[in-house]
């Protein structure tokens, strides 16, 4: 179900400079460096990066199709590659997405699974898709490609899937509307309602609001939510009569849970009682916010008609994205957690009470800071202090501009002050993690991604 150069032309009302109305585009890329021959090369212009100036470099490199904006071409280039398709466009990201949403509409039986929340999506698409794939030939968000040009690449990455599962990020309001439309998803999942972002949306309340527009895509709204999180647990509450809503959780009534929690340090395993159906499952990686994420792949997994057994299966050998609480253990018994990809304080709060439920000679945390927090920054660091002292974390590292409310509320719940130190200079953090780690430390990397805290990591490696 490939698109044509005329169904491309039409939806975005391009220009076809030259080629071949009844060509077919398969694969799509906007790199020049891994165009395959035969690809639609999409020049994307960022801030810093502009895209158009290497459609001539996509071609030498095997592409048979350039979508570009409006510049200027000249009749020798026409010439030249008379052979090959070039369509331009006003805009080549509203392009992208206007392909993407032809693309998707060729797909009536895709199972298009859409997940968003503040903090965990990547950790639930990976469990959820793996779950699928048990049963399914599934594709799946890769990384954290989740905004407005990421999203339409993983569905213009469609072949003879049945199931695609799209995170699905924003920073304000409006942006999962656009990309739900996009994707029109068949079952939508809220995670969670933290305070990610809030510097940009104000207050939780809107954030919830954000999170809803991945209804918007939906021809029939059904939403799987997190029923421990209390903005979700209300919402669902005041709902239930409007929108088809399935619960997952730990804590409060829900249709999937958990009995008999046994936790160990880097796995778990428990009884899920979903749908009236118990089955056993076991989570490969430790911390309960993984047994939620099991708990919501079990739910959609038995939506999806999936058995028993895959969903075991699917749960049990599920690996997580890069830099998400990631385990590297080096020599002498040293453990580094590498959650560097991402904060927020609901994330950094679930980070630090597992280095503090782990069986560590000495438990450090290097954190730094959260970014997009507004003016509730400094409150927000300085609760992740108060959860440092409280989990009796034994060394605590941070670095950043806002991270010394960290180290500041740290010490007054309790933390000795020696056991504290705000650095300023990245190369002395990790000339002190070098010279103080021993046998048996378990050290947790965790800041926004602006931090670049896993570059510390790959330093001490």
């Amino acid at each position: 179900m490939n698109l044509k150069i005329k169904d491309i032309i039409k939806c975005t009302r391009g220009i076809l400079l030259t080629g071949n109305e009844e060509q077919e585009c398969e694969s799509f890329s906007r790199d020049t460096r891994v165009i395959k021959k035969g690809d639609t090369y999409f020049a994307i212009k960022g801030k810093a990066f502009d895209g158009n100036m290497f459609w001539k470099e996509a071609f030498e490199n095997g592409a048979d199709t350039v979508i570009i904006n409006k510049i200027e071409i000249s009749k020798q280039d026409i010439e030249k590659y008379r052979n090959k398709n070039i369509i331009q466009v006003d805009d080549t990201i509203k392009a992208l997405q206007q392909i993407a949403t032809e693309k998707r509409n060729l797909y009536k039986d895709l199972i298009v699974v859409g997940i968003t929340g503040s903090v965990g999506k990547t950790s639930t698409k990976d469990i959820i898709a793996n779950v699928l794939c048990q049963k399914y030939k599934t594709i799946k968000t890769q990384g954290n490609m989740n905004n407005d040009i990421g999203v339409p690449f993983t569905i213009l990455n469609l072949r003879d899937h049945e199931v695609a599962v799209i995170e699905m990020g924003m920073n304000h309001l409006g942006e999962i509307s656009k990309l739900s439309k996009i994707a029109k998803p068949t079952i939508s999942v809220i995670t969670n309602v933290g305070t990610s972002h809030i510097g940009n949306l104000g207050s939780r309340e809107n954030i919830l609001k954000a999170k809803l527009e991945i209804l918007d895509g939906m021809d029939v709204p059904l939403l799987v939510v997190n029923n421990d999180n209390d903005m979700l647990n209300k919402w669902a509450k005041e709902n239930e009569n409007i929108v088809n809503i399935r619960t997952f959780g730990m804590e409060n009534k829900s249709e999937c849970m958990a009995e008999g929690i046994e936790k160990k340090e880097n796995r778990s395993s428990f009884l899920c009682n979903c749908e009236d159906d118990k089955f056993k499952l076991e989570v490969p990686v430790g911390g309960d916010v993984f047994i939620l994420n099991a708990l919501c792949g079990a739910l959609v997994g038995k939506m999806a008609n999936l058995s028993n057994e895959e969903i075991q299966k699917g749960i049990s050998s599920f690996e997580l994205t890069k830099k998400r609480m990631e385990i590297i253990n080096l020599e002498n018994d040293i453990t580094i957690i590498n959650d560097s990809y991402n904060a927020s304080l609901d994330s950094m709060k679930a980070a630090i009470e597992y280095l503090s439920n782990t069986n560590a000679n000495r438990k450090i945390a290097v954190l730094g800071d959260m970014f997009e927090l507004g003016n509730y920054s400094e409150e927000l660091h300085r609760k992740v202090g108060f959860e440092v002292a409280k989990n009796k974390i034994d060394l605590l590292f941070v670095i950043g501009n806002d991270s010394k409310y960290i180290a500041e509320e740290a010490e007054k719940n309790g933390m000795k002050k020696e056991d504290i130190i705000y650095f300023i200079e990245r190369e002395e953090l990790i000339e002190k993690l070098k010279n103080i780690m021993e046998k048996g430390d378990i050290i947790l990397f965790k800041a926004s991604n602006g931090m670049k805290l896993f570059e510390i990591v790959q330093k001490i490696v």
